[in-house]
């Protein structure tokens, strides 16, 4: 597991056993418990520091401030 701390926002990501390059994102300061996303590389391979932190940045960017959920 690994802690990211993006925007003021923090983030606990784990990546799946027996899945190679598949990443789930718990958002942990976030309104709604156990609220994220899941991220899939195709290739299989790890994901850099800066990957990781571009995808929650993309993640929060899609967030509706009023709900805390993604926006439709």
């Amino acid at each position: 597991m690994r802690r990211f701390e993006i925007d003021g926002e923090v983030f606990e990501v784990v990546a799946r056993p027996g899945h190679p390059g598949v990443y789930d994102y718990n958002w942990t300061s976030g309104r709604n418990p156990q609220y994220g996303f899941t991220s899939a590389r195709s290739d299989r391979s790890s994901s850099t520091t800066a990957e990781h932190e571009e995808a929650i940045r993309g993640f929060l960017a899609e967030i509706d401030p009023e709900t805390g959920y993604l926006a439709d």
